[in-house]
């Protein structure tokens, strides 16, 4: 018995992080265009100033959030190329990471500054 899955690399996940989106666009909208590829669990479009634009797709299956991923970036929605990646939690926690240590460094140089002033 053959199976027609491949190993699939280890980026690929359920969820999709789907950018460029018109700011108008509605979950009813996403489910009839990302609703093709397979069953989805959930999905959350962005609706403040921060995320208009933006949604979060999560998929039952992880064929089919790879299906839609393949057919679906660049796709065009309401006169916009979307952008469709896989969800990598690790990329966005790093880059917070970042941020905090750049200020922490930032506040040691000023204490350095204040303590050789004196």
């Amino acid at each position: 018995m053959s199976t027609t899955h491949h190993r699939l690399p280890p980026e690929v996940n359920r969820i999709l992080y789907v950018r460029n989106l018109p700011f108008k666009v509605t979950s009813s909208e996403m489910y009839e265009i990302f609703g093709k590829y397979g069953s989805i669990l959930q999905i959350r479009v962005g609706s403040s100033n921060d995320t208009r634009g933006t949604a979060f797709v999560v998929y039952e299956d992880i064929y089919d959030a790879k299906s839609a991923v393949d057919s679906l970036s660049g796709f065009n929605v309401g006169g916009r190329y979307i952008v469709v990646l896989y969800y990598q939690p690790k990329k966005n926690v790093s880059r917070l990471g970042m941020e905090e240590k750049k200020m922490q460094i930032e506040e040691l140089k000023k204490e350095v500054g204040e303590q050789e002033a004196n």
